[in-house]
């Protein structure tokens, strides 16, 4: 099982970043693969949380994975959010991504650095810790999403 959920993230990240490296062809393509990146972290995300608030019983293994793969996914969706890129497919992205953009990194930085405690949390096999690193971790998206996410 192992094996196969690192294989999987493997296939996921090389899918998820070739288009990174080709500096999307399209601001279609851009919105496509930012989108894609934050939907995944945000089901890994949502799992971790359902343990956090007590809706599904904690796995401690189970833990750790999903916060292994939040963390590696919090570093990807930045690049799909470059110049133009606030037009061309439907988006919930406000304005302010590219009018503010140092504020925008800041909150992106924070949410990076709250994903890797939060692995290193979900690592210890503590309920206690993983709810309280969640705690800071969500705050992080909730953040971001009240300053630069359409309602």
């Amino acid at each position: 099982m192992k094996a196969l959920v690192a294989l999987t993230l493997a296939a996921a990240a090389l899918t998820l970043s070739a288009p990174a490296s080709a500096q999307f062809a399209k601001a279609e393509d851009a919105i496509k693969y930012r989108q894609s990146a934050l939907f995944v972290m945000g089901q890994h995300f949502g799992r971790l949380g359902a343990m956090a608030n007590g809706r599904v019983p904690f796995d401690a293994k189970v833990a750790q994975e999903n916060a292994d793969v939040v963390a590696h996914m919090a570093k990807l969706p930045w690049a799909g959010f470059g110049p133009g890129t606030d037009k061309g497919a439907s988006t919930k992205a406000l304005p302010e991504i590219w009018t503010e953009q140092a504020k925008f990194k800041d909150h992106a930085e924070k949410l990076e650095a709250e994903s890797v405690k939060l692995a290193a949390a979900a690592k210890t096999g503590n309920l206690d810790n993983l709810k309280t690193a969640f705690g800071a971790a969500a705050g992080t998206c909730k953040a971001c999403h009240d300053n630069f996410r359409a309602k």
